[in-house]
């Protein structure tokens, strides 16, 4: 025996047809049984010869059957025979039509399947021709607003959004490459400086492998940057709960004191939990802390509070420095951007805003960042509190 799904039409328009058919079918004998049985029950009149009758008194005599007396059996019978042939007649000539017209209709299904299914075939083809190369192109489906619309609306959408991230790839690999290239060029620099010295002492020697030291130092950061943002774009795969507060206070605990003239921090810690990754909640403290506290001026500020807010735990960081164009806060969330591109940042590559979008994005959570009117930034983490559920006693 056959499975069952290898039976089924595999085409759309082939289903479509047999669907099409297999209704006009049940709905044109349907049609067919209610008029059989209208037939059946009128009354129908029929003409009968004349028995015992003059000529005179036999002028097209029509009885009503059944309402024919019952003394008039024979003429009874008769008009019950006839009554019955019309009524097979009828029925035989009416399956005839039924099947011609499934013939029809079968015919005509095809064709408005195949029509209705034009629009598709032609998205399928052009979706299929989409490729990396040429993902900015777009259905552009035009016709009235229904279901096959809203598809290819859709399936714009989705490309829309694939090409933008692949530009956002295209772009992160272009800036991981650069910055990966520019401490090894340097690397190299130093080496060949070094080797060609015709008179080189143990004091060049040391001053190089200290400054490729610090340069390789620099390469693990970065590295390690670049591996916790593809972490946390990834998503988590488990969770606990996490306290913001209590993460803070070991951050700041751990930060070394601030040199005179330096910011100054005012932490402002109350509980607030949330449920995630514990590494990535302290490495998104730690990265925002360690940024306000990098771009700052003298004797600014850098104010940390954590609480529960509208059912949310939130961190919010905010600092004094330089002011901050409002068109450029969304791009200091990119990886590899910086407010002032020519400065190198002591060997810091930029991931340290975008670590963070990633990490709250991986939480679930939401994250803003406002200028201040002076000069810094304020910028807040929410994520879904965790509400720790009461013993039962």
């Amino acid at each position: 025996m056959r499975p069952l799904a290898r039976t089924v039409p595999r085409t759309v328009r082939m289903r479509l047809t047999l669907l099409y058919g297999s209704l006009f079918t049940a709905s044109g004998a349907a049609l067919l049984a209610i008029t059989y049985l209208l037939v059946r029950r009128n009354t129908v009149k029929v003409r009968v010869p004349c028995v015992g009758l003059e000529e005179k008194d036999c002028r097209g005599q029509l009885l009503d059957m059944p309402g024919i007396p019952d003394t008039a059996d024979p003429i009874r019978t008769l008009a019950e025979q006839q009554h019955h042939a019309l009524v097979r007649e009828f029925v035989l000539q009416s399956g005839v039509a039924l099947a011609i017209m499934l013939v029809v209709s079968l015919a005509l299904g095809w064709l408005v399947a195949g029509r209705v299914l034009r629009p598709l075939r032609t998205m399928t083809t052009t979706v299929q021709r989409i490729s990396a190369r040429n993902v900015h192109e777009r259905l552009a489906f035009a016709g009235p607003r229904d279901e096959l619309k809203d598809l290819a609306d859709t399936v714009d959408g989705l490309l829309g959004r694939l090409d933008a991230a692949l530009d956002a790839q295209k772009r992160f690999v272009a800036n991981a490459a650069h910055e990966l290239r520019t401490p090894l060029t340097l690397e190299r620099a130093l080496l060949e400086e070094t080797l060609t010295d015709r008179r080189p002492t143990l004091e060049a020697f040391r001053a190089t492998f200290e400054r490729i030291l610090e340069i390789s130092v620099q390469q693990g950061r970065l590295l390690e940057s670049l591996l916790t943002l593809a972490t946390s774009e990834r998503g988590l795969e488990s969770r606990v709960p996490v306290d913001l507060a209590e993460i803070t206070e070991r951050v700041l605990a751990a930060r070394p004191e601030t040199a005179a003239g330096g910011p100054r921090l005012y932490p402002r810690i109350a509980p607030a939990t949330t449920a995630g990754d514990p590494a990535l909640v302290e490495r998104l403290v730690t990265n925002l802390v360690d940024n306000a506290m990098r771009y700052n001026v003298p004797g600014g500020s850098v104010d940390v509070a954590t609480g529960t807010r509208d059912g949310q735990a939130v961190i919010s960081v905010s600092n004094t420095g330089p002011v901050v164009p409002p068109e450029q806060v969304a791009r200091l969330l990119e990886p590899f951007q910086r407010l002032d591109r020519s400065a190198r940042d002591g060997g810091h590559h930029g991931l340290g805003l975008s670590i963070v979008h990633a990490i709250v994005l991986a939480h679930g959570g939401t994250l803003s960042a406002l200028p201040r009117p002076g000069g810094g930034l304020v910028i807040r983490a929410a994520f879904p509190a965790f509400l720790v559920p009461s013993s039962i006693e």
